[in-house]
């Protein structure tokens, strides 16, 4: 069934949001940090003072304050990932509360399938903390007759070798790790479900592969400092199973920005990547 294109402007309520430093390492083990990353992985370190992933607040207050029931119904298996943007306004604390508030902010009409994108904006403190927009991509839920809209051309590459390659591998168990940052979508979890939504076994989380991808990202580009990740965007072009590898590729602009490429082997998994940083 079609979808309906008169969501965009929707505006979910309000929602009151808070995290502590156990949602911030818990989020960090989740995305692939150990041993070798106490400063997101520990909070009790000798010498160390507990930081936060610049990626983390794609899960804060996940799921609440959606206005996704204003464009109709559709079946969830058919739902995936499509794009991911986030810019942090700042570094976030270890622990905090404050609003969220989420708005359609586009939809689009693929013939076949929909592609719904929303905006959030988290407040802190009084203080903007972050701005995140996302879209999804939904088969069987298009043919109303509206804007296709634009067209996935891609991120130009330069025609040379990455400045940066960075590979790290997920464990076989990563999607049961980073399901309990919020995102229970069985999809992840169940193989009945995920054999329903045409995968032979469940597969990893989207924003896992991201929070992976922007530890590279933060690690090769701002020397592990949260307070220099300034933006970060993507398009989930391939999924992912638990217990591949990624690969993050890194062409560094010279202003302050970089593109990149997360792959499995030869298979691009994340696309049309932007970083900036301080």
């Amino acid at each position: 069934m079609p979808l309906d294109p008169s969501a965009v402007g929707a505006t979910g309520d309000p929602v009151s949001v808070s995290w502590d430093s156990r949602d911030c390492l818990l989020y960090a083990v989740g995305v692939g940090a150990g041993v070798d990353d106490p400063v997101f992985t520990t909070e009790n370190t000798a010498g160390l003072t507990q930081r936060v992933l610049p990626t983390f607040p794609v899960v804060i207050g996940w799921g609440l304050g959606s206005p996704m029931a204003a464009v109709g119904e559709f079946d969830p298996r058919l739902l995936v990932h499509g794009q991911q943007a986030i810019t942090p306004h700042r570094p976030v604390p270890v622990e905090g509360s404050g609003t969220l508030t989420t708005r359609i902010a586009a939809m689009y009409d693929k013939g076949s399938a929909a592609v719904v994108v929303t905006e959030t904006e988290i407040v802190e403190g009084g203080q903007p903390l972050c701005s995140l927009r996302s879209s999804v991509f939904i088969r069987g839920a298009g043919g109303w007759g509206g804007d296709r809209g634009p067209s996935a051309t891609g991120m130009e590459l330069p025609e040379r070798s990455a400045d940066h390659s960075v590979t790290h591998t997920t464990s076989p168990d990563q999607a049961l790790i980073y399901r309990l940052s919020g995102d229970r979508n069985p999809l992840h979890s169940d193989p009945a479900f995920a054999a329903a939504g045409g995968f032979d076994r469940p597969i990893l989380h989207g924003l896992c592969t991201y929070g992976f991808t922007g530890r590279a990202l933060l690690d090769t580009l701002c020397a592990g400092d949260p307070s220099r990740f300034a933006h970060m965007e993507g398009r989930f072009a391939a999924p992912v199973f638990p217990g591949e590898a990624l690969t993050v590729r890194i062409w560094d602009s010279g202003d302050s920005s970089a593109v990149f490429t997360t792959s499995v082997g030869d298979r691009v998994v994340i696309d049309q990547g932007l970083v900036r940083y301080r």
